[in-house]
C-alpha cells in the first residue's frame, strides 16, 4: 500500500495579504478547506502544517488537525524555498521511523482545490513513468509568445517580435504551474539540495476555475466568486 504524506506550509507571515493563511474564507480560515479536501480524499497517512506560528498552530488545531512539530525560524523567512521546508518535514519524521513512499505539497491557499483532483492526481502519479513527480498546471489564457514587458513610461516590447501574426490555433498551448499541490517522489524530497529542480514533472491539468494563485486582495475576491459560484452560495 503506498504510503503519503500531505504537508501544507503555512508561514505566520505574509506581506500582500496579511495573515491570509488564517484569515475567513466563505466561512472558515482559508488553510481549513484544503485541509478539509486532504481529509476527504482519504488519501494521506499523515496530514502536516509546516508552521512556525503559534496562531496558525492554535487554527489548524481548533480544525481538529495535530501538528506533530514546528518550523523552525531559519526555514521560515522570507526567501527559503518550499523544497527545504518539505525535506526538513520528510526527514523529521523519517526519525520518528516514518517513511512514506509519496510527499505531496498542497498550498495553504487553494481553497478551489477538490477531492477528486487529489485522487485523479494520484492516479496520474501511479501511470507516470519512473520518478516523475506530478505538478498541478493549467493553460496559459492566450499565447505567452504574445507577451510584452512594459516600460516605466508604459511603452510596450514584444518578447517575441513578429509572434502577434499567428493564430493562437497555430501555436503549441503552453502551461504554468497553478501554486495549488504537488506530488513528488519521497526519494526526490530526501535526496533534493537547495531549490530543487524545475525538471521531471508530469501535468496534472486543473480547470482555470481553480487556477487562481492567491497573492492579493484581487485574487481573493476573484476565489471567493468563484467559490461561491461553484458551491451555489448565495452572496
Amino acid at each position: 500500500m503506498t504510503r503519503r504524506i500531505a504537508i501544507i506550509p503555512a508561514r505566520g507571515g505574509s506581506k500582500r495579504i496579511p495573515r491570509k493563511n488564517v484569515r475567513e474564507f466563505c466561512g472558515k480560515p482559508m488553510i481549513g478547506h484544503i485541509l478539509e479536501t486532504a481529509r476527504e480524499s482519504g488519501l494521506f497517512d499523515v496530514i502536516h502544517v509546516s508552521t512556525e506560528s503559534p496562531e496558525v498552530r492554535a487554527k489548524v488545531e481548533k480544525l481538529g488537525f495535530a501538528i506533530d512539530f514546528p518550523r523552525p525560524d531559519h526555514l521560515a523567512d522570507d526567501f527559503t524555498p518550499i523544497m527545504p521546508v518539505l525535506k526538513y518535514v520528510a526527514e523529521q519524521y523519517v526519525a520518528r521511523g516514518k517513511r512514506f513512499d509519496e510527499v505531496w505539497l498542497l498550498m495553504a491557499c487553494a481553497p478551489l482545490i477538490e477531492s477528486s483532483d487529489l485522487k485523479e492526481a494520484a492516479d496520474l502519479f501511479a501511470r507516470s513513468p519512473g520518478e516523475r513527480a506530478v505538478l498541478a498546471v493549467s493553460a496559459y489564457p492566450v499565447p505567452i509568445e504574445w507577451a510584452y514587458s512594459r516600460a516605466g513610461d508604459g511603452a510596450l516590447s514584444p518578447l517575441q517580435p513578429g509572434m502577434f501574426a499567428k493564430r493562437s490555433q497555430d501555436i503549441e498551448k503552453k502551461y504554468f504551474d497553478t501554486g495549488t499541490f504537488c506530488a513528488l517522489p519521497s526519494a526526490m524530497v530526501l535526496g533534493s539540495e537547495g531549490a530543487g529542480s524545475d525538471t521531471g514533472f508530469t501535468g496534472y491539468v486543473l480547470d482555470k476555475d481553480k487556477a487562481i494563485d492567491i497573492d492579493d486582495d484581487e485574487d481573493w475576491a476573484l476565489a471567493e466568486v468563484m467559490f461561491h459560484s461553484r458551491n451555489k452560495v448565495s452572496r
